[in-house]
């Protein structure tokens, strides 16, 4: 395996998609779909993909609210500017989830925010 490309659910994929690239300090772009979008790296690595609910047959991606948004899943990004994402972070929610704090499995600093949709995503200071 040499790539996981991690898709979520999203009621609107261009608002998500623009939230994303604010937190992660990327130029603002289009999607290239009104109902998909991919978050990418500079070097075009896929971060994270959206895709809007109900449309397409995915099993999964059909009926939001069965559970609350991301029950059991973790949206987990290590980055090389934490400072910055932290700063940005704190003008995207009103709140964090989690103040930054020194993870103790890790040694990494890292906070914890909720995105559009409800997602829980942490953010880990790379180094």
């Amino acid at each position: 395996m040499k790539r996981v490309w991690t898709m979520v659910g999203v009621a609107d994929v261009s608002s998500s998609f623009r939230w994303y690239q604010k937190l992660f300090g990327q130029r603002e772009v289009a999607p290239a779909h009104d109902h998909f979008a991919q978050v990418l790296d500079e070097d075009g690595t896929v971060l994270l993909c959206l895709h809007q609910w109900g449309v397409h047959d995915h099993p999964t991606l059909n009926t939001p609210g069965l559970e609350p948004p991301g029950n059991g899943l973790l949206l987990f990004f290590r980055v090389d500017d934490f400072e910055a994402s932290l700063a940005r972070a704190r003008r995207l929610v009103p709140a964090l989830e989690l103040e930054p704090q020194i993870n103790p499995a890790t040694g990494t600093r890292e906070f914890a925010l909720r995105d559009p949709d409800g997602y829980y995503v942490m953010v880990s200071a790379l180094a």
